[in-house]
């Protein structure tokens, strides 16, 4: 009996332990065109500060939803502002939400025999079109505005393959399930991608701007929300904002 009572005890710090590492921890729910940006934003937070802080990488439309759900989110970069602007006029935010970047929609195929031409998307080797989902993702809304600037939706339609997120988008151009797509800026640049393929710059003039947004989610819990303060704190700072010019 002593010994199942050890165990027990046991058992139930390790549980314990585990619950408060989990509340400890930073939650920052990420847009999924931040996906490489955020990893090493988040290293150098955490090398700074010693919070213990961990991503969710979605689209940004699916991590609002789930935070009005109630996830336990404690602060939210979006790939655009109209997300978090929805979060502070719903009252699940501790203040307004700033732009922390612009993002850039780019052109992006991995097949060593297509070039990168919004002209040329019509040709017949050009079988795929990859986007993200316009109605979650904000890069997927914008490429949809350049298809729409050049008249070319309706001669494109069948060719056009959705991601849930820029992430899933990612994976039909890398694995060249679809021959091209289109892709954020801070994607091509990672350093685990940027020697995949080629890619060019889509002119920002031919779709609304892409204001990425920070903010910072409601929360009971005081210094949860102090950790949150401090990162966006460090994303606005000097070596933050360096590190996000790495990528766009």
């Amino acid at each position: 009996m002593r010994k199942n009572g050890w165990y027990s005890l046991l058992i139930g710090c390790l549980f314990f332990s585990c619950q408060t590492k989990e509340q400890d921890t930073l939650m920052i729910a990420t847009a999924a065109n931040m996906q490489f940006a955020v990893k090493e934003l988040v290293k150098e937070f955490v090398l700074e500060t010693g919070i213990n802080s961990q991503t969710v990488i979605s689209s940004s439309g699916k991590l609002t939803a789930q935070i009005k759900e109630g996830a336990p989110f404690h602060v939210f970069l979006s790939a655009n502002m109209k997300y978090p602007n929805e979060l502070y006029q719903d009252e699940l935010t501790i203040d307004t939400p700033r732009i922390y970047t612009y993002g850039q929609l780019v052109l992006w195929t991995t097949q060593k025999d297509i070039e990168p031409n919004i002209n040329q998307l019509n040709q017949t080797k050009i079988k795929h079109i990859a986007l993200a989902n316009p109605k979650t993702a904000p890069y997927g809304e914008a490429a949809i505005q350049v298809l729409r600037h050049y008249n070319l939706i309706e001669k494109l339609e069948k060719k056009l393959v959705y991601g849930e997120s820029i992430a899933q988008t990612n994976q039909f151009i890398t694995t060249q399930a679809a021959e091209i797509g289109f892709t954020s800026k801070s994607v091509v640049l990672a350093p685990k991608i940027k020697n995949q393929g080629k890619w060019i710059d889509i002119p920002a003039s031919l779709h609304q701007p892409i204001e990425q947004g920070i903010v910072i989610i409601k929360n009971e819990n005081a210094d949860q929300v102090k950790k949150a303060q401090e990162f966006q704190d460090f994303l606005f700072s000097e070596k933050g904002q360096a590190i996000l010019k790495q990528f766009y």
